[in-house]
């Protein structure tokens, strides 16, 4: 039995078998931590240039000490929001990840104490999927993708990558 139903989820699958895939990398550096910076404009600019109409946009963090969200870029509200993560797992607290001593996992050469912005990073995200809809990116009035440094000034990567048609 052929339904209308079926027939437009049947035109749905047709359509998605021409999807696309772009890709892009946006490179940043804080200057402290945590800092909160909008990539807004550079994952537009990546969804412009797949000229993917419609889909979705991830947006990712390569990082444990690096989180993606979605909220408002005014000023006050972004003291606040950092004022809260430092409230919630203060630098100055003690972890058993800063206990160069006993801990024998993950370790690099210039490892630092940071069990702090990895606790921060639990209350946060590490992507963020928008819809595409004509173009354009779904997002509310007020709604900015910001990248969130938790640990000190270095440099991120966050994955941009749009899919659709």
């Amino acid at each position: 039995m052929n339904t209308g139903e079926e027939r437009t989820m049947q035109t749905q699958m047709e359509e998605r078998v021409g999807s696309r895939l772009h890709r892009a990398i946006v490179q940043r550096k804080a200057s402290k931590a945590p800092e909160f910076i909008d990539i807004t404009d550079e994952v537009r600019e990546t969804v412009t240039q797949s000229g993917i109409q419609e889909g979705l946009v991830t947006v990712f963090s390569r990082h444990t000490t690096a989180a993606v969200v979605i909220n408002e870029n005014e000023p006050l509200l972004l003291k606040d929001m950092a004022r809260f993560l430092r409230q919630t797992a203060p630098q100055e607290a003690h972890y058993n990840h800063n206990d160069f001593v006993i801990r024998t996992a993950n370790m690099t050469e210039d490892e630092c104490p940071n069990g702090h912005s990895h606790c921060q990073h639990l209350f946060l995200g590490t992507s963020e999927t928008i819809p595409i809809a004509e173009g354009a990116m779904m997002l509310g009035q007020w709604q900015r993708v910001f990248m969130i440094e938790l640990d000190r000034p270095r440099s991120r990567e966050i994955v941009v990558q749009v899919q659709g048609w």
